[in-house]
């Protein structure tokens, strides 16, 4: 099984800087908790602008990173329109939720180390 980020993806960005790895890791851990927890708002609002714009970030933060798993969940939320199909909005949601888990204990366990 393949960890939920790709180490080597984020150290080609960071120069491999252990310090620099952790402070974006941290920053995505937070990110992604806030986004996908307004997802669920969203729905509720049957916002598809808002829908679009955390997606599409969720998706450009997960792969920069590399999280690609992550990334790859938000590149198939993304044109769901939660307007019209809240049953796969709702799916969606569910799939980055269990994703987003992936990724973050992979993150604290990175970052105690």
């Amino acid at each position: 099984m393949k960890p939920a980020v790709d180490i080597a993806h984020l150290s080609r960005y960071t120069g491999g800087d252990e310090a620099l790895n952790a402070e974006v890791l941290q920053l995505f851990d937070t990110q992604i908790s806030e986004m996908v927890g307004r997802l669920h708002a969203i729905l509720d609002a049957q916002d598809a602008k808002s829908w679009k714009e955390i997606t599409h970030t969720l998706k450009g933060a997960a792969r920069g990173i590399g999280a690609f798993e992550f990334g790859d969940a938000a590149a198939a939320a993304e044109p769901i329109d939660p307007v019209r199909d809240r049953g796969n909005a709702s799916l969606a949601i569910r799939t980055l939720s269990t994703s987003s888990a992936e990724v973050q204990s992979f993150i604290h366990s990175y970052l105690k180390r």
